[in-house]
């Protein structure tokens, strides 16, 4: 359960940069690229909307795969190996069978007749 919890933080974390990279990117190709016009930036225009563009893909992949862990990784109950149909069909009665009723006892001989009507005393 530990690992299947640390994959769903990763894929939390992953989705939350992702939204960062996507909202700083502008859909003409300005964005954060936009401010760094000058010509002396080792970072050029170019330069930072490929590494956004690039970053995007990669946490896109990433999230992919962590969710593809996280479903290998779920914590699952253990089971008896038999399903809860099979047990139930186990465990089931005989609709056919003869039902036992209660039956009276017969008075045994030993007994006086009429004792047994008569109330304790």
């Amino acid at each position: 359960m530990g690992i299947y919890i640390f994959v769903s933080i990763l894929v939390i974390i992953a989705c939350f940069l992702q939204i960062l990279i996507v909202l700083v990117q502008n859909s003409k190709g300005g964005g954060l690229a936009a401010n760094f016009t000058s010509a002396g930036q080792s970072m050029g225009i170019r330069k930072t909307a490929d590494f956004l563009e690039k970053s995007t893909w990669t946490l896109a992949g990433a999230i992919l795969i962590l969710c593809v862990v996280a479903t290998a990784t779920i914590p699952r109950g253990t089971t008896s190996g038999r399903s809860r149909i099979e047990n139930q069909i186990q465990n089931a009665v005989d609709p056919n069978a003869i039902p036992t009723l209660p039956t009276a006892v017969p008075p045994s001989t030993t007994t006086p007749p009429g004792s047994l009507d008569q109330p304790a005393k």
